[in-house]
């Protein structure tokens, strides 16, 4: 008889995100399933309690906040052992860089097996070069690695992780609610009138926000620019809005909690990002039957075909502005597209089949360290 599994989530969480978006569905799904599941946040001394713990333990997840100083490496890593230690999980389970190289060393050290999900890199200048280098060598260490992609799963293999420990796991999705359309929009206050476009992620390079507001001047002048994220990148990309005269088209939301309830407030959700593993955001506009234009990147294309939205290449201003305005020229077709990708998020990407991967693949990696 398999016994009852008790992972430990390990993460380093951001404000909001799909990394932190996953983790928590994955929670979620596997408290719901019976599992003893707890989380280990990573936080900064001295903060507030995080948005995702907060939720968490709203669900009845033990949440534990791993608070540490900056830059104060070994003192994380001795706190994380610890709680492992306290804890005894079956499974320590790591999620983003810092996990990956410090609580998955911590877990190591008390002879627990190992899993990461690799959510996605981000590339960028040296220093996250530098970073993105020493994960994917302590990804080597894992006792198993998923990838959410399949071009993501061939990188790590070209990185030197063991071919046999990668497996393939685009995320799931778990099919939580939004709100209606006059709501979402009040929100964000949006006029009833209005035609939006929508983007979600975070303001970084990686995500293209530059790509889509390079296509604003092509688009007819009624249309508004709806922009759900924050990060480093948000005064070049005004600075970008007001060189081309379309910064009054643009609205600046900041970073959302749970934004995909807020899906209903566009006509149309665009993805304009440079890379991708399988993106939440995507999952929840098409969960809202909202039209898509995006970016054929990462996993993109194994989630949403022509059938189910408009596919372009990444940082081409023009071809996006081309596909957005045949979805605007043509709206029936945009709500079919829509209506199929509903129902393709629904039947291929449940969050039953996806949860049962990860339950046979901590099972596996739980009897390898227990095997004699």
């Amino acid at each position: 008889m398999r016994s009852i599994p008790a992972p430990l989530h390990v993460l380093a969480p951001g404000a909001v995100g799909g990394l932190e978006s996953v983790v928590r569905m994955l929670a979620e799904g596997q408290h719901a399933r019976g599992y003893r599941v707890a989380a280990g946040l990573v936080v900064e001394e001295g903060s507030e309690p995080h948005p995702l713990g907060e939720a968490l333990r709203g669900a009845g997840i033990a949440v534990h906040e791993v608070p540490v100083r900056a830059r104060a490496y070994l003192e994380e890593r001795r706190r994380v052992r610890r709680l492992c230690r306290d804890l005894g999980p079956t499974v320590v389970h790591t999620h983003g860089y810092r996990a990956d190289v410090l609580a998955a060393s911590a877990a190591r050290s008390e002879g627990l097996p190992v899993l990461s999900t690799v959510h996605g890199f981000t590339g960028g200048g040296l220093r996250n070069r530098l970073y993105e280098r020493v994960q994917r060598r302590a990804l080597r260490r894992a006792d198993a690695v998923v990838a959410v992609s399949r071009p993501l799963a061939e990188s790590l293999a070209r990185s030197g992780v063991p071919a046999d420990r990668i497996r393939l796991i685009p995320n799931g999705w778990s099919g939580r609610g939004s709100l209606s359309r006059p709501a979402a929009r009040a929100e964000l206050g949006l006029g009833p009138d209005d035609l939006v476009i929508g983007w979600v992620g975070r303001l970084s390079r990686e995500k293209g926000a530059d790509v889509l507001i390079a296509a604003v001047p092509a688009l007819p002048r009624g249309v508004v620019i709806s922009f759900l994220g924050d990060g480093r990148e948000r005064p070049a990309l005004h600075a970008q809005a007001v060189s081309l005269g379309v910064a009054h088209r643009i609205r600046w939301h900041g970073a959302v909690p749970d934004a995909g309830r807020l899906m209903p407030a566009f006509d149309m959700f665009v993805l304009s990002s440079r890379t991708e593993g399988t993106p939440i955001a995507l999952f929840e506009a098409m969960s809202a039957r909202v039209p898509t234009v995006v970016a054929e990147v990462g996993g993109v294309p194994d989630v949403i075909t022509s059938r189910e939205g408009i596919l372009v290449p990444p940082e081409n201003p023009e071809a996006l502005a081309a596909a957005i305005l045949s979805a605007l020229d043509d709206r029936d077709a945009a709500r079919t597209r829509a209506d199929a990708a509903a129902h393709r998020l629904e039947h291929v990407y449940s969050a039953d089949a996806w949860l049962d991967r990860y339950d046979e693949l901590y099972h596996s990696v739980h009897s390898e360290m227990t095997t004699p």
